[in-house]
């Protein structure tokens, strides 16, 4: 398949007016597909999916989110809120004419399109989100994390700090890529750590954390060519770490303005890779979807999978979200 056309879609006034690289790819008047990437990412992670789902008779809108590759890069971390994400999502179905969409989310990709369908239900027709579960926060996002690691290392409290994780991921763009993609994958999947034996917040880094001890190879794996990893690395080059971890500063915010909402209710639906280190020990809050979500469709776990889900296991990863698509 060629490349398919990028625009630049100028998002909405009440949210700072940023502009977006998306893809659109399909045909005018077919339903709209939206998929929302996560961190490290960008649109490139959803490489394969595109060309499958315009088959199937979808127009699909693939933005490199904000903070991201060449879109806008604010530099409040307030412009990060998820309130601002949503309505990102929201104007690129203002951008194509359409009143709504379904959204299929990845890691913070999922998170966000979680928060849109309870901050503007009447624009999400359903959702296929993949590798984080709907899960509420029971209470602020950092408390629970130092309740759980205390002084120890965590990356979501890490990334609360100022500047630091920034000097970190930035100082080798392609080191830290090739580190975060490996230690995501299902190669290296194995049980969290324990978390006394983590190093402390003042000493620990994400890199020698999330390697968890083992070595990371020097080559790719196999389902990431070398030009794969040259776009993300010119991406992240052009856009530096601001923007991404400003996700996770507002993560307390986030919960501020969702806390009393209510759950999605429109069709939902879930994907997983069975050594995804976000679920693959903690598979009672995907069944937890059950109950929480009022229209639960079901879930796809994916063999030999880890966190880059739709990347590791394309072919399988498509199949899945098309059987679901048809169920929504």
């Amino acid at each position: 398949m060629t490349a398919p056309p990028t625009r630049r879609v100028r998002t909405s006034e009440d949210f700072g007016g940023i502009e977006l690289d998306v893809v659109d790819a399909g045909r005018h008047g077919d339903p709209v597909i939206v998929l929302a990437h996560g961190w490290p990412e960008s649109s490139h992670s959803w490489r394969h999916q595109i060309e499958p789902l315009v088959d199937a008779g979808y127009r699909v809108l693939v933005p490199d989110q904000r903070g991201y590759a060449g879109s806008s890069a604010p530099r409040e971390v307030a412009a990060y809120r998820s309130d601002h994400l949503a309505a990102d999502l929201c104007a690129l179905l203002d951008d194509v004419d359409a009143d709504t969409a379904i959204f299929v989310g990845h890691d913070w990709g999922s998170l966000v399109v979680w928060d849109l369908a309870r901050f503007r239900p009447e624009r999400v027709s359903a959702i296929v989100n993949v590798s984080v579960p709907y899960t509420p926060w029971p209470i602020r996002p950092t408390d629970l994390f130092r309740s759980v690691y205390a002084d120890r290392f965590f990356y979501m409290l890490y990334f609360q700090l100022p500047d630091r994780p920034e000097q970190e991921l930035e100082a080798d763009v392609e080191t830290t890529l090739r580190t975060i993609l490996w230690t995501g994958s299902a190669e290296m999947a194995g049980p969290p750590p324990d978390p006394s034996k983590l190093p402390s917040l003042e000493h620990g880094t994400v890199l020698g954390t999330f390697a968890h001890g083992k070595v990371v190879p020097t080559d790719l794996p196999t389902w990431l060519t070398r030009a794969d990893l040259d776009r993300y690395v010119d991406q992240f080059t052009t856009s530096g770490f601001f923007g991404p971890t400003g996700w996770y500063r507002n993560i307390d915010a986030d919960w501020e303005l969702t806390r009393d909402l209510p759950a999605p209710a429109m069709p939902c639906a879930f994907i997983g890779g069975d050594k995804d280190g976000v679920i693959a020990h903690r598979m009672e809050y995907v069944d937890r979807m059950r109950d929480s979500l009022p229209d639960f469709r079901g879930v796809e776990l994916i063999a030999d999978a880890g966190h880059w889900t739709q990347q590791e296991r394309p072919a399988e990863f498509n199949a899945a979200l098309l059987r679901l698509l048809a169920q929504l």
